[in-house]
């Protein structure tokens, strides 16, 4: 959709056919029965040498936007394709927040310690786990699924492109689950 809405409130708002993309939302939940909402958007811009690459998997069940300078659309459709294969949860390694790499950095530190590692030893054994790190959850990083032997970067660069950005989202990602007891519940309505 064409559109300046930047907010959700404001994408909810945005005319579509016969009202409001909010209205279609509502129509959708009555027919199929199920609670749908829009909790997240995001507006993904390029230029004339940019690519968009665009897959959508399992019916619509995972979607994933990727930019490519100087590559083409092909290009940039197999780096969307690896995003919705292999789930990474940031492109860059220097996308990581600090905090995220710390914990991981001491759960890597703790389990070199108790495999009996001295403590200058396992700092060596960390950096390198962390690289490990980075290649599953880094999208640049991650072995290219179509040729293990390259990164997806490198596959990208080999192609004379340049990886940009990536938006992915999953049905349902990001909801906590309820965990609910039945006998739990009957028992409290007993009382």
């Amino acid at each position: 959709l064409n559109s300046d809405a930047n907010t959700i409130d404001e994408a909810k708002n945005i005319s579509y056919e016969d009202g409001t993309l909010n209205d279609l939302i509502i129509a959708k939940t009555a027919k199929i029965g199920e609670k749908l909402s829009l909790r997240r958007f995001s507006k993904v811009t390029k230029t004339d040498e940019e690519n968009f690459g665009a897959y959508i998997h399992m019916g619509g069940k995972i979607a994933v936007l990727t930019v490519i300078k100087g590559a083409d659309e092909t290009v940039a459709k197999e780096v969307a394709m690896q995003s919705a294969a292999m789930k990474p949860l940031y492109v860059f390694s220097k996308d990581v927040p600090a905090d995220v790499l710390d914990a991981e950095k001491e759960v890597q530190r703790n389990i070199a310690i108790n495999e009996g590692k001295p403590k200058e030893i396992a700092e060596k054994m960390v950096e390198g786990r962390i690289k490990k790190y980075y290649k599953e959850i880094c999208l640049a990083d991650q072995p290219f699924i179509k040729n293990g032997d390259i990164s997806v970067n490198e596959y990208v660069t080999n192609n004379g492109g340049e990886l940009i950005s990536m938006v992915r989202y999953e049905v349902g990602e990001g909801l906590e689950k309820r965990n609910e007891n039945f006998a739990e519940e009957v028992m409290n309505q007993i009382k």
